[in-house]
This record gives structure tokens, C-alpha cells and sequence, in this order.
């Protein structure tokens, strides 16, 4: 078991660390945008007028994303369902309704690069991932992102030696629900007490406190006075703020 520091906080008998993907290892803002104008512009042909209040509900704006919003923290089928809400708005039936947000979803994905590949890893993370899994730490990646889409960043980002987790959004939970961080630290074969979770958003922060976790750092690049994460135990800029010993 390790001692991990930031900022002046120490977290004891740790045994291991579990990582948010988008927004913590992944600088995927500039992604998630084109991938939200894309969605809103196809259910737009479809369905006129849907476009500007459908990037109102993603949180989207034409150079922000913002942190706490749909697009940003939402798994796929959270923002599908809010899509369908507002087909739904029009008078289309329910069924409608979601058959259009799928396809629209679909062809969104088709049309942009691969994911893994257009969502780089912010600056000093891989080598604070080397460094972690160095000193004998299992880290696991846990996102509201699908299995898979984890598994495609963290084989195009080369980090297969250095992740002893990958865990998507794949069924009917998502975050902030405590089991899914239970369920990581099951698969990973640790305590969740003895486990901490870093990432981004209030869901990260709400689902592993709620599960009983070592602690919560909460990580806003190049903005340490992120108000969404003030419920964290400890907020950082910048990856390279976290030590181990």
C-alpha cells in the first residue's frame, strides 16, 4: 500500500487508483463538441428548430463545453434519451422519437475519426501513469464513455501497461450510482475504502464518496477553483501534482 500527496492533502494505505477518462486523462473538449453540433444538426434536418435547444441541453456552445453539462458528463445513453425528449416535443410518438435519435447518433459516430485518437492525453499524464503503476499501484480507468471506447483510448494512447482496469458505461448504471465504483474495485480485487478516484466531474466525485472510497481528487486542467468540484477532498490543476511514496 502506498501514500499518495497533492496540494498538501495525504491519502494513507492506498491501494489503489481508479481515473475518470474524458475531461481527467483524455483532453476530449474539442471532440465532444464537433460530435454534439453533429448530432443536433442531423436531428435538425429531420426535425427543424431541434438544433439550438438540443446544444442548449448538451451544454454545448459554439467554443465552450461545459464541465458540468450533458455532453461532458453523460453517457451515450443519457444524451440519447434527452435527444429523444425533445424529438418527443414536436408531437412525434415515443417510438419515433427515439428511432431518429438513434440514427442520428449512429451516423454521428460514422462520420468522425475514431475517438480514441482524437481525444489526446493532456500533457504529463502518461508520464504520472508510468510513475503510479511503477511504484506498485493498480490504476483502473472508469467513464461514463462505453468498454469500448476506453479500450480504444487506452490502446491508442499506449497505455496497456499501465492500466489494470478498463470500464465503460455499458448498461443501465452510470454515474453517480456507487455501484459502478464498487463494481470496479470488485473487478480490480481491492477495497474500495483503500481506493481513490480522480476525475473531473460532480457524478466522479458523488459515486465514489457514496461507495465509501479512500478519497476524492477532483482535477480541473489549468483551473485548481473549479466550483463543481468543491466537495472533493482535494482539487488539482494538473496531473503532475499527484505523488507517490
Amino acid at each position: 500500500m502506498k501514500t499518495i500527496t497533492c496540494q498538501g492533502k495525504t491519502f494513507e494505505n492506498i491501494e489503489a487508483i481508479i481515473f475518470d477518462k474524458d475531461g481527467t486523462l483524455a483532453d476530449s473538449e474539442s471532440f465532444l463538441r464537433e460530435l454534439a453540433f453533429k448530432r443536433a444538426r442531423l436531428i435538425d434536418v429531420q426535425i427543424p428548430g431541434t438544433s439550438e435547444p438540443l446544444l442548449m441541453a448538451y451544454g454545448v456552445e459554439r467554443d465552450y463545453l461545459n464541465p458540468t453539462g450533458l455532453m461532458a458528463v453523460g453517457s451515450h445513453h443519457e444524451n440519447l434519451i434527452v435527444s429523444a425528449g425533445y424529438i418527443a416535443e414536436t408531437g412525434r410518438s415515443w417510438f419515433e422519437s427515439l428511432t431518429i435519435a438513434r440514427k442520428s447518433f449512429e451516423e454521428a459516430d460514422k462520420s468522425l475519426p475514431n475517438r480514441g485518437n482524437t481525444s489526446p492525453l493532456f500533457a504529463g499524464s502518461l508520464e504520472v501513469l508510468e510513475t503510479l503503476s511503477s511504484a506498485g499501484l493498480p490504476l483502473g480507468i472508469l467513464s461514463a464513455d462505453s468498454t469500448q471506447g476506453v479500450a480504444e483510448f487506452v490502446k491508442n494512447h499506449k497505455l496497456t501497461p499501465y492500466i489494470d482496469l478498463i470500464m465503460g458505461v455499458d448498461s443501465g448504471l452510470s454515474k453517480p450510482d456507487p455501484r459502478l465504483f464498487l463494481q470496479a474495485c470488485e473487478k480490480m480485487k481491492v477495497s474500495p475504502q483503500k481506493t481513490l478516484m480522480i476525475g473531473d466531474s460532480q457524478g466522479d466525485i458523488a459515486m465514489a464518496k457514496n461507495a465509501g472510497a479512500a478519497g476524492v481528487i477532483g482535477i480541473c486542467w489549468h483551473n485548481p477553483q473549479a466550483h463543481h468540484l468543491n466537495t472533493a477532498d482535494v482539487v488539482i490543476s494538473d496531473l503532475a501534482m499527484v505523488s507517490v511514496s
